[in-house]
């Protein structure tokens, strides 16, 4: 199969790619949902592990490390979080504050799986800063720009969603005829567990 996936950067120790909207991360269950990014990138880099995931549905900047022992150094900086990700989405509706932040947990919807679901009670905490970049009256729509601190799974689409204002294109989530989710990863700052190097990388969302 084709890479077909734009390589942002690439070194001995990690890669930084841009995932096209649509494209799995990793393998799904079937042989219909062998291609993915996994498996793409490593034609080109056999030692390439996948370190974070983005939805399928999801655009913007992944990281893969070459090799187990830099995908766990990767990994520990995740968990630590001291990777900072910020996305832009495009939103129903008009968000009515400039700025804020949505702090609630967040569980499995088991008999909606896979979706999740707002949980007070026995959900995993889950915070979600956002910023106002624009307002659109006429089509009734807000782009804004997200940092999520935690890494649930959905978390950027359930917390818009628990705000009032569902992510356009999100057909889980909601009624939507959007061709594609308006959600982009759109930056990825680290610093490098080699080199030291505080590392940044930016890629521009196509909505």
């Amino acid at each position: 199969m084709p890479l077909d996936i734009p390589i942002v950067y690439a070194d001995d120790s990690l890669i930084v790619l841009d995932k096209p909207a649509g494209l799995l991360a990793v393998p799904g269950r079937g042989s219909d949902k062998a291609d993915c990014v996994s498996a793409r990138v490593q034609q080109y880099y056999p030692q390439a592990l996948i370190v974070h995931r983005l939805d399928q549905a999801t655009s913007g900047l992944m990281l893969m490390g070459q090799g187990s022992a830099m995908q766990r150094a990767l990994s520990a900086l995740f968990e630590a979080r001291q990777v900072h990700k910020s996305y832009k989405a495009v939103v129903h509706g008009l968000v009515a504050l400039d700025h804020g932040s949505i702090d609630l947990p967040i569980a499995a919807d088991w008999p909606a799986r896979p979706r999740r679901k707002i949980d007070l009670e026995h959900g995993k905490n889950a915070l979600t800063h956002y910023r106002v970049l624009a307002r659109d009256t006429v089509s009734h729509t807000t782009r804004v720009h997200l940092e999520p601190v935690t890494g649930r799974t959905h978390q950027l689409r359930v917390h818009m969603l628990a705000l009032g204002h569902a992510i356009v294109g999100d057909r889980l989530y909601g009624e939507d005829a959007a061709p594609r989710l308006l959600l982009h990863a759109a930056q990825l700052q680290l610093v490098h567990p080699v080199s030291q190097a505080p590392m940044a990388w930016q890629s521009q969302a196509d909505f």
